[in-house]
């Protein structure tokens, strides 16, 4: 499992013209799920996530996680974190799970960050939709996390 974490001053999703999840302050979650993931690595990565510290203290160091600074997320699906370009330049995303592994990988981890932050501060894209993803990222700030059972 793969997260691409951006730290956004802001973010939303829309799908048909339409919003379906907005934040302020918190991260913004692009998530790859992979043929051997289990629902043991969604819990791993969620906590990480949630306790991942990139937020600057009054000092300015990098000390509190979004669950300190009262922080939002948005949890996106994006089979396309594990596309290999090693042949060729067309990706092959052979390595992506189905759908019917990943979504409820993906439903797993998001439900484990509502569990974590409560669960007015955790939003969503939507699984399989063309989305439009928009960001303002803070810093730019933006961590690769893995996480494998």
């Amino acid at each position: 499992m793969k997260a691409l974490i951006q730290r956004v001053a802001e973010a939303s999703v829309e799908v048909d013209n339409t919003c379906i999840a907005k934040i302020g302050r918190g991260l913004l979650v692009l998530l790859g799920v992979t043929h051997t993931d289990t629902p043991a690595a969604a819990e791993k990565l969620a906590s990480k996530i949630a306790a991942l510290r990139i937020f600057e203290d009054a000092q300015g160091l990098m000390n509190l996680s979004v669950a300190d600074i009262g922080g939002e997320v948005i949890v996106v699906s994006q089979f396309t974190l594990y596309a290999d370009t090693r042949k060729g330049n067309r990706p092959s995303f052979i390595a992506a799970a189905r759908p019917e592994h990943a979504e409820p990988l993906y439903e797993a981890l998001v439900r484990q960050l509502r569990e974590t932050l409560g669960p007015h501060r955790v939003q969503t894209g939507r699984f399989g939709a063309e989305m439009q993803v928009r960001l303002l990222n803070d810093g730019p700030v933006t961590i690769e996390l893995t996480v494998a059972e």
